[in-house]
């Protein structure tokens, strides 16, 4: 009985000292692969024989851009600022910059007209929108009293 106490003894000491196997090394890759770089997008450029919505990306981006510095410019800034971008003077309508008793307005909206449909714009205070609408018969974008771009 001891000697097989002692055989149990020395087989449980010899299985605590074998050396467990250490995992197989990872191999380690010869040559590394850069992921693409993404290309960046474009900016948006004016389309002289585009539509309307062919500018809108263009229109916001001259338009933002000016904003983003003074919400409320003025309709005179603004429309200098769209033709400067290449955008047709006599193609454009804007909104007073005073109410009829002499207070600054909230807002400024203006438009581009392109064809049958019009860039429409309005910066205020809160932040600056625009749509691509449809152009009102006569010529015009914007219902309602517009001023006269004579500068």
């Amino acid at each position: 009985m001891v000697a097989a106490t002692a055989g149990l003894l020395s087989a449980g000491l010899l299985a605590g000292c074998t050396a467990t196997p250490e995992p197989a090394p990872s191999p380690s890759p010869t040559a590394t692969e850069s992921a693409p770089s993404p290309t960046p997008a474009a900016e948006p450029v004016l389309v002289p024989e585009g539509s309307a919505d062919d500018n809108l990306p263009y229109f916001d981006l001259v338009n933002r851009r000016l904003l983003d510095g003074n919400p409320v410019p003025g309709g005179r800034a603004i429309i200098d600022n769209l033709v400067a971008a290449g955008f047709d003077r006599s193609a454009m309508q804007v909104t007073p910059d005073a109410t009829a008793i002499g207070r600054d307005v909230d807002s400024v909206q203006f438009s581009v007209r392109i064809a049958d449909r019009c860039l429409v714009g309005q910066a205020r205070s809160t932040g600056y929108t625009s749509i691509v609408a449809p152009g009102i018969i006569g010529g015009a974008c914007l219902v309602g009293s517009t001023r006269a771009i004579d500068w």
